[in-house]
């Protein structure tokens, strides 16, 4: 069964000047502040498209790696992911980083960074996100 999810975002303004709201409809989790220079510059408390997108692809990948390992025999007991996106103003989004470090009884470092390639392969944002560059490290606790 396909699965819808929805968001939307109101601006107001130019965009050097202007902000907007993000609000996740789907699952009713809250209303974001946007603007350009929490995108290009500092954060400052606001959000922005890259740390939507790192929030996403470091879930997808998550999700997929423990269920590569599962499937493999080798369930994790813990995966922290941190993505990182790189934005440059005039050129966009050039790079997404993944880092992972899981806990993964009964399989060895080269087992786990096997899985976790697969894992960046196959998870689907980053199936989604193919035009850029994704890298990968990956390590066991």
């Amino acid at each position: 069964m396909a699965t819808n999810r929805t968001a939307h975002t109101v601006w107001e303004g130019e965009l050097l000047k202007g902000s907007g709201t993000v609000t996740f409809d789907s699952s009713g989790i809250g209303d974001y502040p946007v603007s350009w220079p929490s995108r290009a510059e500092q954060a400052n408390g606001k959000t922005s498209p890259e740390e939507l997108i790192a929030g996403a692809h470091s879930s997808c990948f998550s999700m997929a790696l423990s269920h590569g390992l599962t499937g493999a025999g080798t369930p994790p007991t813990r995966l922290e992911t941190r993505a990182e996106v790189t934005f440059q103003p005039g050129e966009g989004i050039t790079g997404i980083h993944l880092t992972v470090r899981g806990e993964v009884p009964g399989l060895d470092e080269d087992g786990f960074v096997a899985a976790a390639e697969d894992a960046k392969k196959n998870c689907p944002v980053s199936q989604a996100l193919t035009g850029t560059t994704i890298t990968l490290s990956a390590e066991l606790a």
